[in-house]
């Protein structure tokens, strides 16, 4: 299992955290010193619709004045390949193929038993 996200985010403290105390092991990929490329994007949303990987509540978002913008798919597609900050998460690639986004313990308690 992988999961992508950066150290202080406050939804990836919860989700380690979580997954740490039930004592399951995974591959932290941090985007600040990993970037994942447009292939990446493309493969994730193959699973998942662009509202849900694209975070319009972070501060990264409201720094570049993205709302002024008002963009459609593809701009919010070009926007999450140049700049990863912008990708909602944790982002985590189950090693069944599924895939989840963003913290919900209880979605979690259900996945992670």
């Amino acid at each position: 299992m992988k999961i992508y996200g950066i150290k202080t985010c406050g939804s990836v403290k919860k989700a380690l955290k979580f997954l740490d105390e039930k004592g399951i092991n995974y591959e932290f990929v941090d985007l600040k010193k990993t970037p994942v490329g447009c292939d990446k994007i493309e493969e994730w949303l193959k699973k998942v619709d662009i509202n849900t990987l694209f975070n319009k509540r972070g501060t990264k978002y409201r720094q570049l004045k993205l709302k002024d913008l008002n963009l459609d798919e593809t701009g919010m597609k070009e926007w999450l390949c140049k700049e990863n900050l912008l990708i909602k998460r944790p982002v985590i690639e189950l090693d069944n193929g599924d895939m989840i986004v963003g913290f919900d313990e209880e979605k979690y308690k259900g996945i992670f038993k």
